[in-house]
């Protein structure tokens, strides 16, 4: 709807052409409306409220049209005269009228509240409208995501409960291109916990009665929440009468009036308690991961199950110790403001590994017990907390040992030799087979090449028979080596059991093997005639093979 026009004569003499005319009539236009961007949130007039529309006068040549729609959405409608925001998204549509929306307008003055907020670090206000995966979605004029952890200060079971409430919460992530908000109301929460605190704290004075909530309760009393800050209520201090366990008198969520008793013991704490103090308590409870020591009412500390023995891997502190039990520790760290004091148990007795370079050296003899076996090897206990492992490769010169349970027992006593110590690391590597001679070293001077054996067939194979010459001493007889005449198979002439005297033709120590021969051993015995053509030819002629210096072994592989 465009505005009325002027009704005074703006032209010059009544003679004059009609663009001057309408030149004056722009220029009158332009110095008499306010200049707009497109994308910019400006203030109107309401000037007429339709069934379909509402028209608005921002100060433009022509009001802008809104739909009845976007007014409705927010629950009431606009009077004739009031003052209201509005988004222009066009100076003009095609019918001459500028289009405004208050939607968007409403929604850039919501991105903008958010936007602030967000850099001011101040809360907003939220309407929770449904679970999602992995928390809350609330309505803060835009959908925003407020994850689970984020919810309170611990964390809630049953997310469902929150729908409806109208909750106050910190941006802590925001996107404004891709619309996205990540709320916190836990920051909001902890923020008011510790103005409470202060109040608390500024008016607390010794003899004072409050009232509180039980917010959780132990075998050694309950917490008190006195409005940000938590005070302990011993079970000694909850009735004149004997009380088994706190649990008899309340429960969590009561409301309770107590009287504040003479100082707080964790004021002290660092003192009383230093680093290196030891000390005694009693094992008030115990979890998978250690057992809770009370040092005296309102005061516990933590011994973690990997402080407990330098000698045991300790699984569960029941192990050592049960509740009720009075211990002696060592106080490893202390935390003032968290309430947590971090003890030791085994820091009371000396650690065996400090010193164990004293007691164990390498190449030294040592008698332990075998404590465990596995497929590489086996742990022998040297003492207590001390073990050492004999690997499988060191447990025999002679043997090729597929499994430790071949050679020992659990539980067996066995004398080994230190390979290595590692005090840093809390290893020691022994060796069965080193407290031993290794029979290979002299081979070669008890059965020199050209000598004559005695042994017996332990095992066959396709290339030939392994003899064994004396225990962990076995000689390859070779199929080539059995007989003058070829041979198919080693059984054809052999078999396990049987005892023969051979000749040795290589000696490889190193190598630990022995060549042996039938063959050769009957040659010495019998020399063969020689032919024209084994004069000329030798051996190798004769046999077309090759000469026993030159045998490869590698078939043995």
């Amino acid at each position: 709807m465009k505005k009325d026009e002027p009704r005074q004569y703006l032209g010059g003499p009544r003679g004059e052409g009609g663009e001057a005319a309408e030149e004056r009539m722009e220029d009158w236009y332009q110095n008499g409306v306010t200049e707009f961007e497109e994308g910019e949130v400006v203030r109107g007039r309401v000037v007429h409220v339709g069934s379909s529309e509402v028209l608005v006068d921002v100060g433009y040549k022509s009001e802008g049209s809104i739909p009845i729609e976007e007014f409705h959405r927010h629950g009431t409608l606009p009077k004739v005269g009031e003052e209201i925001e509005v988004y222009l998204e066009a100076k003009e549509d095609s019918e001459g009228l500028i289009v405004l929306s208050k939607d968007k307008a409403d929604k850039i003055k919501v991105w903008d509240a958010i936007t602030q907020a967000y850099e001011k670090g101040a809360p907003v206000e939220g309407r929770v409208v449904e679970v999602v995966k992995g928390g809350l979605a609330v309505d803060v004029g835009v959908k925003a995501f407020l994850p689970g952890s984020q919810v309170d200060l611990r964390p809630v079971k049953n997310l469902a409960s929150m729908v409806g409430q109208t909750i106050r919460s910190k941006v802590i992530k925001l996107n404004r291109r891709r619309g996205n908000v990540v709320l916190s109301r836990r920051s909001v929460l902890e923020e008011e916990r510790e103005e409470k605190k202060k109040h608390t704290l500024q008016v607390l004075a010794e003899g004072m009665a409050l009232t509180g909530t039980v917010k959780n309760i132990t075998d050694y009393g309950a917490f008190i929440d006195l409005g940000g800050i938590d005070g302990l209520l011993h079970v000694t201090d909850m009735s004149w009468g004997r009380v088994g366990h706190p649990s008899e008198i309340f429960q969590v969520g009561d409301q309770v009036e107590v009287v504040v008793l003479p100082s707080d013991p964790w004021e002290r704490v660092e003192k009383t308690y230093a680093a290196g103090t030891k000390t005694r308590g009693k094992v008030v409870s115990l979890t998978n991961y250690g057992a809770f020591i009370e040092l005296e009412p309102g005061v516990e500390g933590l011994v973690h199950v990997s402080e407990m023995s330098w000698t045991r891997r300790v699984r569960h502190p029941s192990k050592l110790v049960n509740v009720g039990d009075d211990v002696e520790v060592i106080v490893l760290d202390v935390n003032r403001a968290a309430k947590r004091i971090s003890l030791g148990m085994k820091q009371v007795e000396p650690d065996p590994w400090a010193t164990i370079e004293e007691r164990y050296r390498p190449g030294a003899r040592v008698t332990g017990r075998v404590r465990n076996l596995t497929d590489f090897g086996a742990f022998i206990e040297l003492e207590p907390g001390v073990d050492g492992l004999l690997h499988i490769s060191d447990m025999s010169w002679t043997r090729n040992v597929g499994h430790p349970s071949e050679i020992l027992k659990k539980g067996q006593e066995l004398e080994t030799q230190i390979l290595n110590l590692d005090r840093e690391n809390k290893r020691i590597s022994l060796g069965l087979k080193q407290v031993q001679p290794d029979p290979w070293t002299t081979v070669a001077q008890r059965y020199p090449m050209g000598s004559r054996v005695t042994g017996k067939i332990v095992r066959l194979t396709d290339f030939g028979a392994f003899v064994e010459l004396e225990p962990g001493v076995d000689g390859l007889l070779h199929i080539s080596q059995m007989s003058s005449r070829p041979i198919g198979r080693p059984d054809e002439l052999v078999s396990v059991g049987d005892e023969l005297t051979l000749l040795v033709i290589r000696v490889d120590a190193n190598e630990r093997r022995i060549g042996l021969s039938l063959k050769e051993l009957a040659h010495a015995i019998e020399p063969p005639k020689e032919t024209e053509g084994e004069r000329g030819g030798g051996r190798r002629g004769r046999r077309g093979g090759k000469h026993r210096d030159d045998y490869d072994y590698e078939d043995e592989q």
